[in-house]
């Protein structure tokens, strides 16, 4: 069921390839076990990105056998996509393979007609060419990424490790994730519906107007924090608040607060025997009912469903 493997072709770009090959290609058996096994196939000797040639033992034949098929980004978005490649990702696909296509390879996806009728994205300089070329594909050009159960995709280069990110969080849980992320030196979790692009730069370490305020609120998820509390802690009015928080984080002051409360529940129902009760107030959610309400939303998984997919064995937490 962790079976993953790549389809390269000639012009396949190395970014996606390289995420893809990080994420699911190196041994992470430390973090969960069994880890993946990694496949990449195709033409022998196409090129990747500007520099390198591929090396694959396995033509496309490989994909038959795979749980989930990673097709990189290609340089190619001005012509058909291949069509040896684009039957065997249909075929793939047929066969009950999970698809994911990571930035510009949302347009082999495309040509196979497995985006027809669902929301997709790519980069957001393509996606007006992904919706002019194919007209039944419901593009979003203001996401990261889309998850539509069994087919998966990306916006441009730093999104596609977002995806293959959520992909490990969907399949291990959380807290994997957040190990794995850390190991990547990359953010652990950004919500597939943030935008591509925001207005200002994402700034690192202290040197933006939140430095301060998002630690001390993350140590504060068991309050009821309002924006007003935010707005005095930052010492700024709760316009500018709401202006820097979507400049920063892509999000709104309180969606992002929901979206840390639900993340360390995740955690906490992977790793902890707190029941849903204690974990509600924990996060700041006040009730089970509620916690369960925003769990569901934003998962797609009950608590309780939830805790028995990812949660280590233990005595019973359903309290």
């Amino acid at each position: 069921m962790r079976n993953v493997v790549m389809a390269l072709t000639e012009g396949s770009m190395l970014f996606e390839a390289a995420a893809a090959c990080e994420v699911f290609g190196t041994d992470h058996s430390d973090l969960a076990h069994p880890w993946y096994s990694f496949t990449v196939c195709g033409a022998d000797g196409a090129r990747v990105g500007n520099w390198f040639r591929a090396e694959t033992a396995q033509g496309l034949e490989a994909l038959t056998d795979a749980h989930t098929v990673v097709v990189p980004a290609w340089r190619g978005v001005d012509m058909d996509p291949p069509g040896d490649l684009v039957d065997a990702v249909r075929a793939a696909h047929a066969a009950g393979a999970r698809i994911v296509s990571l930035c510009t390879g949302a347009f082999v996806l495309a040509a196979a007609g497995l985006l027809d009728g669902r929301r997709a994205t790519t980069h957001w300089a393509h996606t007006d060419a992904l919706a002019a070329r194919y007209p039944r594909v419901r593009v979003d050009a203001g996401v990261l990424f889309t998850d539509e159960g069994d087919v998966l995709t990306s916006a441009g280069k730093a999104a596609g490790m977002d995806l293959c990110l959520h992909i490990v969080r969907s399949d291990y849980g959380a807290t994997v994730a957040n190990a794995l992320a850390r190991l990547l030196v990359t953010p652990p979790h950004r919500d597939g519906g943030q935008a591509q692009f925001i207005p200002a730069p994402v700034t690192h370490g202290r040197d933006h107007p939140l430095a301060d305020l998002l630690p001390w609120a993350l140590a504060r998820l068991d309050q009821p924090l309002t924006v007003e509390d935010l707005a005095r802690q930052a010492g700024m009015s709760s316009r500018n608040l709401a202006r820097h928080f979507h400049a920063v984080t892509g999000t709104a002051p309180l969606r992002w607060l929901l979206s840390q409360r639900v993340r360390q529940a995740q955690e906490l129902l992977e790793s902890s025997d707190a029941g849903i009760e204690r974990i509600a107030a924990r996060t700041g959610m006040g009730t089970a009912a509620t916690l369960r309400r925003h769990f569901t939303r934003v998962t797609g998984l009950p608590p309780e469903a939830y805790r028995r997919t990812f949660g280590s064995p233990g005595p019973d937490r359903s309290g």
